[in-house]
């Protein structure tokens, strides 16, 4: 909400903790903001690109306009090439461990990893805010050992406490290379037990027949419904909207898509059409866009193909899928129509690299086609490849 950020503001009602955090955005200066926490903790913050905030003080700390001060400072800090604190007087620099991330990681890692540098500080704040507060150089393994045996304990899992610690290791890494500790503490943490195989769920060949039917009849019903409204148009002499021809909107191409290329949701709405050549039948994942960083190019099928070619009509001029969400409430109506349960998004991946799997396509071809980082992540699907395992035991009975 927008609002003069003043003593005045503070002590009225509009800034006071609700249950979830919100922030009130300054009418005098541009990216001056108030943060509220739930826990009740208020602070000054300046942004100053798109996910990037540092942290000025807190309130109690700094008054509005001393705040405000800082906060035009910071603005021409960067605008001018430096730190976003530096030559500022008593500002967290980032001696504790939420002062480093938010002002030194944070910038970092937009330079070096800017696909999801927004989301992997606000998870690291949120994930270890009762670690925030204490000084970098005093943390040790055994306070993160600690971390790690309160979050099992309330019922996270050890895929998500594994998934916290990693980003994390990357924080003291860099604090490393700046010379600020001598040795990262999360090296020392002992990785939780994991089920490398997991609940591996992907459409049986039943379930994949009744998606793609019920996804036949949602698009027969969207092509029908635009032909009768542009018929009722054209009897009122109003201009038609444009023919719909194979699918009634993206949900279709996006499904069949990610069946047959094991995109991630995240890659296949970044992907542009200038990714898809059709000549030699390939789409390419660019660095920028894939969560490994890394490009790589994968093989389209003739139904990809096909798709891509009756989609591209209709579709967005840049973008093969022109939404910047997800397809939440669409998908879930066809997984109900089709009576398909306990099924995500993320599970059309799991199906395409299951069928490769199942076909005896060798697993190294599986993590490269996936953009897995390491053999690890794709060693879940190695048992639903064919079956060497009684063939071997059977030799033991061989005279």
């Amino acid at each position: 909400m927008p609002a003069k950020i003043s003593n005045r503001l503070l002590q009225g009602s509009d800034a006071q903790p609700r249950d979830k955090e919100f922030e009130i955005r300054d009418t005098i200066l541009r990216g001056f903001m108030l943060r509220v926490l739930p826990s009740g903790t208020r602070a000054f913050y300046v942004q100053h690109g798109r996910g990037r905030k540092t942290k000025l003080g807190e309130v109690g700390i700094l008054t509005p306009d001393e705040a405000r001060e800082r906060a035009e400072k910071v603005l021409g800090n960067v605008a001018h090439g430096r730190p976003p604190l530096e030559g500022i007087r008593g500002a967290q620099s980032g001696s504790t461990l939420a002062g480093f991330i938010e002002n030194n990681y944070d910038l970092y890692l937009h330079a070096t990893r800017p696909n999801g540098a927004a989301s992997t500080i606000k998870r690291l704040l949120a994930r270890f805010e009762t670690l925030g507060g204490r000084d970098l150089t005093s943390i040790t393994s055994g306070d993160l050992e600690r971390w790690k045996a309160l979050k099992l304990a309330a019922g996270a899992s050890p895929a998500t406490v594994q998934r916290d610690l990693m980003p994390l290791s990357g924080v003291f890494r860099y604090a490393k290379k700046l010379r600020l500790i001598t040795d990262n503490p999360v090296a020392d943490v002992e990785n939780p037990r994991l089920d490398t195989i997991g609940k591996l769920r992907y459409l049986t060949p039943a379930e994949e027949a009744a998606l793609r039917t019920q996804l036949s009849l949602r698009d027969k019903r969207m092509i029908e419904a635009r032909e009768s409204g542009n018929r009722w148009r054209e009897q009122r002499q109003k201009e038609p909207l444009p023919k719909l021809h194979f699918f009634g909107d993206a949900l279709t191409p996006a499904v069949l898509i990610s069946l047959n290329t094991g995109l991630r949701l995240g890659e296949l709405l970044k992907l542009h059409w200038s990714a898809i050549d059709f000549d030699s039948a390939t789409l390419t994942v660019r660095g920028g866009t894939a969560k490994s960083g890394k490009t790589r190019h994968i093989p389209l099928n003739q139904e990809a193909l096909n798709v891509l070619r009756n989609w591209k009509p209709s579709a967005d001029p840049t973008h093969v899928i022109g939404i910047k969400t997800s397809f939440k409430k669409s998908f879930a109506t066809i997984l109900t129509n089709a009576a398909i349960t306990e099924f995500r998004w993320h599970d059309l991946r799991h199906t395409f690299a299951s069928k490769l799997a199942q076909r005896g396509v060798p697993l190294n071809t599986i993590r490269d086609l996936l953009g897995h980082g390491s053999i690890t992540m794709t060693l879940r699907y190695a048992h639903l490849g064919p079956d060497n395992r009684r063939a071997a035991i059977d030799l033991l009975g061989a005279p």
